[in-house]
């Protein structure tokens, strides 16, 4: 029995890892069942959902080239309503008001992070001081030059 994309079949769990499910297929083959393809829901820990052993129905989505066989266990399960996995949505189709939008929090202006003093000499702490100073002074000027037009005065 060659395996075609789509073609359902019942495979047995032979490994868990945070990315997903390792499944053996009949024919001693084996493929992979991604955790985004395992439940309509959101699933953050795989191991509550499936362990190794279980039988489980899964759809082949894709045969690559070499040999890697992609599956998904939610895609044999018919999709629930749209209203079910959106709590609320069938509220707001009966008429009651839309939901607030929320405001995005202020925006706090910080200082950048300053490099620690240490035990630097005088003529550090000077340069340290001008090439400062001057980026300060190329920022200003930039950010009136766009507030003139892009022009600067000359005499």
């Amino acid at each position: 029995m060659a395996f075609q994309v789509g073609d359902i079949v019942e495979g047995k769990v032979t490994g868990i890892k945070p990315f997903g499910a390792f499944v053996s297929l009949p024919e001693g083959k084996n493929g992979l069942v991604h955790i985004s393809e395992v439940s309509y829901e959101y699933v953050q820990d795989l191991s509550a959902v499936l362990s190794d052993g279980q039988t489980v129905k899964v759809k082949i989505l894709s045969i690559a080239p070499d040999g890697k066989i992609a599956l998904s266990i939610k895609r044999t399960q018919p999709a629930p309503e749209r209203g079910a996995r959106q709590g609320g949505s069938q509220q707001r189709q009966q008429g009651s008001a839309p939901r607030a939008k929320r405001e995005a929090p202020p925006r706090v202006w910080q200082p950048k992070p300053t490099q620690p003093q240490g035990n630097l000499s005088f003529e550090d702490m000077m340069a340290r001081y001008k090439s400062q100073s001057e980026e300060k002074i190329a920022d200003l000027k930039r950010v009136t030059e766009n507030r003139r037009g892009g022009y600067s005065r000359r005499r």
